[in-house]
């Protein structure tokens, strides 16, 4: 370790000891800016000989305890780190170089277990519909969800799981190790949109070497640290695999994409079907995802579909109501069409098929029999002159709309020549 850092970690380390209660906030607002403070606290954690770990550890406790948000989430950007830490020299099987770590993990888990009044915490998750959009689906994606039964009556209800209450610890032993280290993650997770790109950069690191520590991966990988297998549980690698997901989308493209393969690898060998749905599922969804831009600097996010909108629909679906509107429309047609031939003789003429004159045999049973004036006059003829003959909805399917439009014209004929022949019958009467 270098003096200048050296001295960086000194000087913060004496800051904080002389700051009164009322300048705490100030000065968590400005821990940002002090960039060359956290890459030596890295180096610090990292050498775990060094004699600034011990105080280093005492003051992060510190930082958390106090319970200012800014102050807790500086000490959970060292987290993955401190928990590599833990887990190689615990493989060393070296835990007196370890114990201040040992002493700072448990006491942020003891903190975090508990609420402000020191009673036991419950932790509550909704698990999200599938029928509802959520942050990691959408239901167009999906397809056609089949309306059945048991799905209307599970509609908009919400399934909440719960966690806890979590025993207090004491001291880290081979049963509850990754207990505590699983709730921390889930902590880390928690704050992972405050995270910088060198926190998700070590839970990367972190991921990739617990998983293929002890395993024919390692040699291809090159890593030159610890030989020995690690033990994970399957709780352990979904937490890891959450906080990977929130690095691929947000700049770690390169480490987000080796250490998912790393944790899916592990996952295969121990069979751990969580670890295996929860991680394939990120890989599909990333494989068609535009995860090409390296920016760091832009906004943190998580790439979700959006849910279309109304103008995305196409005009042009069929649906039952379109199909009644063509069918109204059609019949509109064909009564205006009639009507506006009708008012040309200044008689309305009905809807009927006729299919000739002169003794022609008509389409809805009638025949023309010729009348004693020479005209031919069907059997439904009326003394005034007026021809009434029923409607056979038959007749409209059976031809075409030219055969159509020269069958009502032939009626206007006849019924126009019974109007005038009518007239000169009454005037040579009277």
């Amino acid at each position: 370790m270098l003096a200048m850092d050296q001295g960086v970690v000194e000087e913060w380390l004496s800051e904080f000891k002389t700051l009164p209660d009322s300048a705490v906030s100030t000065y968590a607002a400005s821990l940002k800016d002090k960039g060359v403070l956290v890459p030596a606290l890295y180096k610090v954690i990292r050498e775990n000989y060094s004699d600034l770990l011990e105080p280093v550890c005492h003051q992060l406790f510190e930082f958390y305890r106090s319970g200012e948000p800014q102050l807790q989430r500086f000490t959970l950007q060292f987290l993955p780190e401190l928990l590599w830490s833990l887990l190689s020299v615990s493989a060393a099987r070296d835990p007196h170089t370890s114990g201040c770590i040992e002493a700072l993990l448990l006491g942020i888990y003891n903190l975090e277990i508990v609420d402000k009044d020191g009673q036991s915490k419950v932790l509550s998750f909704t698990v999200p519909s599938l029928s509802k959009p959520s942050v990691y689906h959408e239901p167009s994606a999906i397809g056609s969800m089949a309306l059945t039964e048991g799905a209307l009556a599970n509609h908009g209800l919400s399934r909440v799981v719960y966690s806890g209450p979590h025993l207090q610890r004491e001291t880290f032993t081979a049963q509850n190790r990754f207990e505590v280290l699983t709730f921390l993650l889930l902590c880390y997770n928690a704050a992972l949109s405050y995270m910088t790109s060198t926190s998700l950069q070590s839970l990367c690191q972190l991921s990739s070497r617990v998983c293929i520590c002890g395993y024919p991966r390692q040699q291809m990988r090159r890593y030159k640290g610890i030989s020995s297998r690690l033990t994970v549980t399957s709780e352990f690698l979904v937490q890891l695999i959450t906080g990977i997901h929130y690095a691929l989308c947000n700049g770690e493209v390169e480490l987000g994409s080796k250490a998912l393969d790393d944790v899916l690898y592990r996952a295969q060998l121990e069979l751990f079907p969580e670890a295996l749905l929860v991680g394939n599922a990120i890989k599909s969804s990333l494989h068609g995802a535009a995860l090409k831009s390296n920016n760091k600097e832009g906004a943190r996010s998580i790439q979700v579909e959006i849910t279309p909108t109304s103008s995305r629909i196409s005009r042009n679906a069929v649906t039952s109501l379109s199909i009644r509107g063509h069918r109204w429309k059609r019949h509109e047609s064909q009564e205006v069409s009639v009507d506006s031939e009708a008012a040309l003789g200044g008689v309305a003429i009905p809807e009927i098929s006729v299919t000739g004159v002169g003794g022609e045999r008509m389409t809805n049973g009638d025949s023309l029999r010729p009348r004693p004036d020479g005209r031919a006059q069907s059997d439904g003829e009326t003394l005034g002159g007026a021809s009434e003959v029923s409607l056979d909805p038959r007749g409209h399917d059976s031809g075409t709309r030219g055969q159509e439009v020269r069958r009502q014209k032939s009626v206007r004929r006849m019924v126009e020549n019974e109007g005038s022949g009518s007239a000169s019958t009454g005037r040579s009467q009277y």
